[in-house]
């Protein structure tokens, strides 16, 4: 809302705003006016008058306090009832990430981005592109039976991603699809026919998939991430482990879209040439 509004306009609009206010929360001019440390008689010059004065700063942050609602708002300098720290909690939440993606939240971001692109740095392969048995290698020690659930999961993220009409970038490390083709590190003892299995449901999802699938590696000794998913101009994740940090604000929702964009800009194996990256990992397996 522009600043530039005519003090009787702006006087009236308080009027109009704490009238409102008031209603909501269910206060009374005398409760009010006790609140504000003020005679009930201050209060109902505020909601009666019609000239162009406004009240002090103590008495608007009072009013505020006591309803709820910014003092911003009442003299209509935001839009935004809310108070601050009400709109940055409401634009940073915390969300319990469990060990395999089986949990409704991270679907229904999915779902409610349809139709946007969606940026993604996972933590190793992503789910939705692994084979069953890969899961169930990955899955089996820590979650036993419920490896399933890991299973079942990836596949709804895998037809949700053939149906809906977003776009999927993905940014994964260059040394994290090596390990795994070595075996290395965090894929150490994986088997090789489960490695070779991968490989080549990885190439016909690539082909089938392309170009509304890329993927791009990058060299994470130029260039780090940690585990990031931005779902198009709506929400920002970061992964933590053991919850999502999640962002609405459009000012880190934008940064981190900058962040991953750097990541594209600098990848060692583009997206076009992923295919050729699949050819020399599946050489080192076999």
């Amino acid at each position: 809302m522009a600043n530039s509004i005519d003090k009787r306009d702006r006087a009236a609009l308080f009027r109009e705003r704490i009238a409102l206010a008031m209603t909501r929360a269910g206060e009374s001019q005398s409760g009010l006016a006790r609140a504000c440390g003020v005679d009930r008689s201050t209060i109902s010059q505020l909601l009666k008058g019609d000239g162009a004065r406004l009240p002090n700063a103590q008495l608007v942050a009072g009013c505020a306090a006591a309803l709820g609602v910014s003092a911003d708002w009442l003299l209509g300098l935001s839009d935004r009832p809310e108070l601050a720290a009400d709109l940055v909690a409401a634009a940073m939440t915390m969300t319990r990430a469990p060990r395999a993606l089986v949990d409704e939240t991270i679907f229904g971001w999915h779902q409610e981005a349809a139709g946007y692109k969606i940026r993604h740095v996972p933590t190793g392969l992503p789910d939705m592109l692994k084979t069953d048995t890969m899961l169930a290698w990955e899955y089996g020690p820590s979650l036993g039976k419920t490896a399933e659930q890991a299973i079942g999961a990836s596949r709804d993220r895998l037809n949700w991603m053939r149906a809906s009409k977003s776009d999927y970038e993905i940014a994964l490390p260059l040394h994290e699809i090596e390990s795994f083709a070595r075996a290395e590190g965090y894929y150490g003892g994986l088997p090789r026919d489960i490695r070779a299995a991968q490989i080549a449901h990885l190439r016909g999802l690539y082909v089938q998939l392309y170009p509304s699938l890329r993927v791009y590696l990058f060299d994470a000794r130029r260039l780090y991430s940690a585990p990031v998913t931005v779902f198009g101009p709506l929400l920002a994740v970061i992964y933590l482990g053991s919850s999502y940090l999640a962002f609405r604000d459009t000012e880190r929702v934008q940064a981190i879209t900058r962040h991953f964009d750097g990541l594209i800009r600098e990848a060692e194996v583009s997206s076009r040439e992923f295919m050729n990256e699949l050819d020399r990992i599946e050489a080192q397996v076999a």
